[in-house]
């Protein structure tokens, strides 16, 4: 196979991967105990979303959950943001905070990252760098994620 049909292929996981978190969001509900929490809004797709987390007293994150509503792009990447951060550490998670971010808003390297952030599906959501108005959906759980942990309001990402 040539290079065009591989990235023809992975582009169509990397859709049918959106939709699935999308339509089957992982981790969405509401969670009992929670000790950290942020709220998110973009008010230019009219994401919102709610990031509540449960830090254990080895400073890893024990739980993780969201409720909201958005756009495709901005559920499945809050979706995928819980998988991501799962049992991490603070530290850990806000690596991955910086190391997204910095992957969607800044032309960077998977080599430059930490060796701690294992992108795997994050991957997914590379596509949204070609489309400038959609970052700011495909970030929004991510800086809810960096006010819950740095324990400050989130009010919007503008």
């Amino acid at each position: 196979m040539n290079a065009a049909v591989d990235n023809e292929q992975l582009q169509s996981l990397y859709r049918d991967l959106i939709l699935d978190h999308a339509t089957k969001p992982r981790n969405f509900g509401r969670l009992d105990e929670a000790t950290h929490h942020a709220d998110g809004i973009n008010p230019l797709c009219g994401d919102r979303l709610s990031l509540s987390l449960r830090i254990d007293i080895d400073n890893r994150i024990a739980g993780i959950r969201f409720e909201g509503t958005g756009c495709a792009i901005s559920l499945a990447s809050a979706s995928l943001l819980t998988e991501a951060v799962q049992h991490l550490r603070v530290e850990e998670a806000q690596a991955y905070f910086t190391a997204f971010t910095q992957r969607l808003t800044q032309e960077s390297d998977v080599e430059n990252l930490p060796a701690t952030v294992a992108f795997d599906k994050l991957q997914a959501l590379d596509g949204v760098r070609e489309h400038p108005s959609r970052i700011k959906c495909a970030t929004l759980a991510w800086h809810a994620l960096h006010a819950a942990l740095d324990q400050r309001s989130l009010a919007t990402t503008e």
